[in-house]
């Protein structure tokens, strides 16, 4: 009995602290809504034209779009065929912004984790232009700068050097961010991502769920937004994007 109430109070201890070194995540929105740039409720037999394949698998599926990763293995170059890297499933839109909001309905139904992504394929200084992104798995959400995080040139090509794994790690100190959550399987949940300069919040049903402030996070222009799903599977709703500015204090 004494070794269970110990190890009970070491484990709220280290919550506490883990907690005590996460960002405090702003009660209220940080973004005010402007000019509504797009929006789709996926009623149609498939994806409309604005959307194009990343890294397949989506399909419209009664009225929401479902995405299913198959590129789960990563498989080495053999018998004339090229290499394949494991990569989750994504779709993206070609929708200029700097300052937004993207609310869109979620759901697990297999899905190891659902994101949205921000990226700019013009930008050279970050592998494959990747800026930023809020991951939520069913146990948390994670926000990433990438741009000045893990897809930065130079440290993503150190990442593939086990011997420079703690020099990486202390170039990404404040680069992500993960906050506990409780999600549930087979239900939807109204996931919104904000974004305001350098900053990004993320709510789900409302109720504030994660925050960062990094610098990838403030890129001047994010041309695309991708919606991504690792494992099987991962479906969206109602998607909405919004111009944005700082909301009022």
């Amino acid at each position: 009995m004494k070794s269970r109430i110990l190890l009970a109070l070491f484990c709220a201890v280290n919550a506490a602290a883990v907690a005590a070194d996460l960002p405090v995540i702003p009660a209220k929105p940080i973004a005010e809504k402007k000019e509504l740039l797009f929006s789709d409720d996926f009623e149609g037999a498939e994806p409309t034209k604005v959307w194009h394949k990343v890294v397949p698998t989506f399909v419209v599926e009664k009225g929401t779009l479902k995405g299913t990763q198959t590129r789960d293995k990563t498989t080495p170059a053999a018998d004339g065929k090229p290499a394949v890297t494991a990569h989750a499933a994504v779709h993206g839109l070609e929708i200029p912004t700097k300052n937004c909001v993207v609310e869109v309905k979620i759901r697990f139904e297999g899905a190891s984790m659902i994101d949205v992504e921000f990226d700019d394929r013009k930008y050279m200084g970050a592998h494959y232009g990747h800026l930023c992104r809020a991951m939520v798995r069913l146990n948390g959400v994670t926000i990433l700068d990438e741009r000045d995080g893990g897809m930065r040139n130079d440290i993503y090509e150190m990442k593939k050097d086990p011997a420079k794994k703690a020099e990486v790690a202390k170039l990404l100190v404040g680069r992500s961010a993960t906050f506990p959550a409780k999600l549930e399987t087979g239900k939807w949940y109204t996931l919104v991502v904000e974004i305001v300069g350098d900053e990004m919040r993320v709510s789900i049903d409302g109720k504030p769920a994660g925050y960062l402030k990094s610098s990838g996070i403030g890129h001047e222009t994010k041309s695309k937004i991708e919606l991504g799903v690792a494992g099987k599977d991962g479906f969206f709703d109602d998607i909405k994007v919004w111009n944005a500015v700082a909301a009022k204090p």
